[in-house]
């Protein structure tokens, strides 16, 4: 059984999202494949190098790093949210695969979550 969670709230000022992350932490670590698709304002949560320490939050951009290594199959991100928010390969952490957001996608997992 496949599981996709979906991330699409900002990384900061709601907890949905951080939420979400431990949701998949968990199943991964359970040996449950689960992958993750940013899409709206969650592809923010991609961005590199981000600055928490301002808004006296932990950057969210190390734990997303470290996703694959703990059993997390695959990190999406829906490119027309990347396109509207200026993100490409360069302004992303690295290991994410970009996609279309489609019934496609979606039909490849048995559930799909959203905690929004």
């Amino acid at each position: 059984m496949k599981t996709l969670v979906i991330m699409n709230q900002a990384p900061y000022g709601d907890w949905s999202g951080r939420e979400a992350l431990d949701m998949a932490f968990s199943l991964a670590a359970f040996d449950q494949p689960v992958a993750l698709l940013f899409t709206g304002d969650g592809v923010n949560w991609l961005r590199r190098e981000q600055e928490a320490a301002a808004i006296s939050q932990k950057a969210v951009d190390r734990n997303l790093a470290a996703a694959t290594i703990f059993g997390v199959t695959a990190l999406y991100a829906d490119q027309q949210s990347c396109h509207r928010f200026g993100l490409d390969q360069h302004t992303m952490i690295a290991g994410i695969t970009l996609a279309d957001t489609n019934a496609g996608l979606l039909g490849e997992y048995d559930h799909v979550i959203s905690l929004s």
